[in-house]
């Protein structure tokens, strides 16, 4: 049965102002460029530029003298004229055309060897389509009955299993050796059946990666040894000779066309200048913003004169205070943002002092979300959003804020240090080990525990993985 009744709640909800300003905290600085010009396209009343009274109050800071002209500024400086003119040399300065580098995509290299090879037409298109398919790192990664499913579907060509293995080979020819490998032990192998030369080691070799791969890769060199009859010295000159083979035929062209390169753009630069360090925004991308002059002195035209208003003026009127509003806000969202951020940053700085000056990872005290938050007063969501995508650049290197916050350990003696600092000691160790007998995570704890770490193998091993470092086995060397 149905009932109607009064209810009182209440509710917090979070103003659209508000949920623009989250939304700022998350973009880091080298989209930020791109949102602002993005709402300046959709606001006719957001314009680039600063706002009348502060370029007034930056002028009134800058005292110039009366009739400054050009030919004052050659006089004081002792400019010669040539370095005014537009192009900037003399007739005496040596001018040097910089070399224009041209490079050939990876795909365009296997195009231009298809093109050399007379092949029927249908064998042709053909390899087109599995060239198509062979990605960045010159690996075919897809089965060849999946090929021929796409062909009948896409382009309305039937051809055999068969027909396709025949043409891989073809491009299984070209170079750089090892493109068209459907796996890792077939790109090895393609390179090595390559090699002019039959060496005692190259025969070997071709045996292990033909029966032997799976102990190849876990290095289970005790088990090769006794199946060919070698001994340690003579086991390593073949392994020398696998060594020396690429796994990734395709790495080698950085030309455009392949994987495009990312930079980053630091979000905060921190320098450190006579034992101080000084913070600052990276404000490159984030112009000076200020409201439309011309809409606001067409919003107060249209309030001296509401009387006289048609129905279309008033939209009109409607249309901009909101625009003009939406400005305002966008400009106040941004302000709050760079204080936001500069105001967690400082938190962090304090915070981790004595790392920022050293550099030295050792030095890196355990610290979470919350002790930040309690620092700024802030909630623990905004510094999430603020560390999230988040660069500064230092004197020792630009680092992702992510990787100041850090769990606490501690040592035999109470001490407090972070897991950070842990990880690091677990790098030094392995780096110091003898590769001839590399030690375990068992041992690797053992290790740590004496130098007044308690824990845990499975820590170690986590640890381990997360430093990308393999086990014990898989880092011996012969």
């Amino acid at each position: 049965m149905l009932h109607q009744r009064l209810e009182q709640k209440l509710l917090q909800k979070l103003s659209p102002q508000q949920i623009q300003l989250i939304k700022l905290l998350e973009v880091p600085t080298m989209e930020l460029e791109q949102r602002i010009k993005r709402e300046m396209e959709e606001n006719p009343t957001l314009e680039e530029g600063r706002d009348e009274e502060e370029e007034v109050q930056e002028d009134e800071k800058i005292e110039e003298p009366d009739n400054f002209s050009l030919e004052d500024y050659v006089k004081s400086e002792d400019v010669p004229a040539y370095r005014l003119q537009t192009n900037n040399y003399s007739k005496d300065d040596e001018r040097k055309e910089a070399p224009i580098s041209e490079s050939i995509s990876f795909y365009e290299n296997l195009h231009t060897q298809l093109g050399l090879r007379k092949l029927p037409e249908f064998d042709y298109d053909i390899a087109k389509y599995i060239i198509g398919n062979i990605d960045e790192d010159g690996y075919l990664r897809r089965e060849i009955p999946m090929i021929a499913d796409d062909l009948v579907f896409r382009a309305n060509i039937e051809v055999s299993d068969e027909k396709l293995e025949e043409i891989l080979k073809v491009i299984q020819s070209f170079d750089p050796p090892g493109v068209g490998c459907r796996s890792l032990q077939e790109c090895l192998l393609i390179q090595l059946n390559r090699k002019e030369t039959e060496h005692y080691e190259v025969k070997i070799a071709k045996e292990i990666l033909t029966h032997h791969f799976e102990e190849f890769t876990k290095k289970h060199y005790n088990k090769l040894n006794s199946k060919y009859g070698l001994n340690d010295e003579s086991l390593k000159l073949v392994i020398d000779e696998i060594l020396k083979l690429n796994p990734k035929p395709g790495s080698g062209f950085t030309s455009p066309g392949t994987r495009p390169t990312q930079h980053i753009t630091p979000d905060f630069l921190l320098d450190y200048d006579e034992n101080q360090l000084n913070l600052s925004l990276n404000t490159k991308n984030a112009p000076d913003l200020r409201v439309s002059k011309t809409y606001s002195n067409m919003l107060q035209e249209y309030a001296t004169n509401k009387s006289n208003q048609s129905k279309d003026q008033k939209e009109a009127v409607t249309f901009i205070r909101h625009k003009l509003d939406s400005a305002k806000w966008f400009i106040e969202a941004i302000k709050q943002r760079q204080q936001t951020l500069l105001q967690t940053m400082t938190a962090i700085v304090d915070f981790q002092h004595e790392y920022f000056i050293e550099g030295d990872i050792k030095m890196l005290k355990p610290m979470i979300l919350k002790d930040i938050a309690e620092k700024t007063g802030l909630d623990i969501s905004t510094i999430s959003r603020v560390a999230n995508s988040k660069y500064i650049q230092t004197h020792f290197g630009i680092f992702p804020l992510k990787s100041f916050f850090s769990e606490a350990m501690q040592t035999t003696d109470g001490e407090d240090i972070s897991s950070k600092e842990l990880k690091a000691i677990l790098q030094e160790a392995v780096e110091a080990e003898d590769k001839k007998n590399p030690l375990t995570d068992d041992e690797l704890a053992d290790l740590l525990k004496e130098k007044g770490y308690q824990i845990a193998r499975r820590t170690v091993a986590k640890y381990r993985e997360q430093l990308g470092i393999a086990v014990g086995r898989m880092r011996k060397e012969l």
